[in-house]
């Protein structure tokens, strides 16, 4: 849970127990009062399904509102039993979606083919503040200045590729220059195999390691510290991490698969790879050794213009036939 201020003039109801279903019945019968023209509903994970189909159930006896979820992913990364029955009673909760990569679009149409979907990607995280230089960065995380820093940033989960990244980290290119890694995010996966890794490679002294919870008011010092943000992940559909990136006008190596390259365009605002480790360390050599930096921001400042809250918040009027 975050212990960070409440964003300003938000109201927050905090209401929903997602194991409870005496509250998914007693929020479903309060929201239905209160009888909203539309209701936007986060969808992540199919454990979620219960309790916001339920919800999305009850609230639809008003005959009035309208159900919009945005969708971050529709079949989960990890897969478990009971995973399609789960995303099904939710998605037949719901009167349209939008989805932020084109491969959960795909993803939506094996539940159903009739109800309006628009793909949007995931617009800017500008929650965070913005940008400091460098030089303050690193100060604030203890960091030895003058000195290049990647980033691997996120809850560290098997599909995103760390292991890849720690491998590429042990390239002689990387491991003879004084290019560091900061790994920061929690660990969501057993972190044994990791850290087994990282003493086979040998690779200690080249990374800065930062496994807790990061707080949203310490998430800019950790971007603004890095040359470049590297996201190997094995599979995936969309990534919030790259739109902070463009918040933060940070440079991206991306992997080549899901949504990812729909976003990162290659060698203009950073790279796409195939998920191997020497594919990856080539580009973090050519991206330092070509001095890319400078290029990939002018190009970032451009980019990012495409993605703005009101294309989203207006796709999902038009999916809800509602006026904006």
């Amino acid at each position: 849970y975050s212990t960070d201020a409440p964003p300003k003039n938000i109201i927050i109801h905090t209401l929903i127990n997602s194991i409870n279903p005496f509250n998914w019945i007693h929020v479903g019968k309060k929201i239905k009062n209160w009888n909203p023209d539309l209701i936007v509903v986060r969808y992540w994970l199919p454990f979620m399904g219960p309790c916001f189909g339920t919800i999305n159930r009850i609230v639809h006896g008003n005959k009035k509102t309208k159900i919009v979820s945005i969708i971050d992913n529709i079949i989960p990364h990890e897969k478990r039993p009971g995973d399609k029955i789960l995303a099904n009673y939710f998605v037949k909760s719901v009167d349209g979606f939008i989805a932020m990569s084109r491969s959960v679009l795909d993803d939506l149409n094996t539940f159903d083919s009739s109800k309006p979907k628009l793909f949007s990607p995931h617009p800017l995280y500008d929650n965070f503040g913005p940008a400091i230089t460098k030089e303050e960065a690193v100060s604030k995380l203890g960091l030895e200045q003058n000195k290049p820093y990647l980033l691997f940033f996120g809850f560290i989960r098997d599909y995103k590729g760390l292991d890849i990244l720690l491998k590429a980290m042990s390239d002689e290119r990387i491991r003879n220059s004084e290019i560091k890694l900061i790994v920061a995010g929690e660990f969501y996966a057993d972190a044994k195999p990791y850290t087994d890794l990282i003493a086979e490679l040998k690779i200690e002294d080249q990374l800065i390691l930062r496994t807790d919870f990061i707080p949203d008011s310490e998430v800019r010092n950790y971007f603004c510290a890095a040359d470049i943000v590297v996201q190997p992940y094995k599979h995936a559909t969309q990534s919030g991490v790259t739109q902070i990136c463009y918040h933060f006008n940070n440079p991206m190596l991306v992997t080549n698969v899901g949504g990812l390259p729909e976003i990162v365009p290659h060698n203009v605002v950073g790279y796409i790879a195939e998920p191997d480790a020497h594919e990856i360390a080539n580009c973090i050599h050519a991206f330092y050794a070509d001095n890319k930096h400078e290029t990939f921001v002018k190009n970032i400042l451009t980019e990012k213009n495409k993605y703005t809250w009101k294309a989203m918040t207006d796709k999902v009027f038009e999916v809800a036939k509602l006026k904006s």
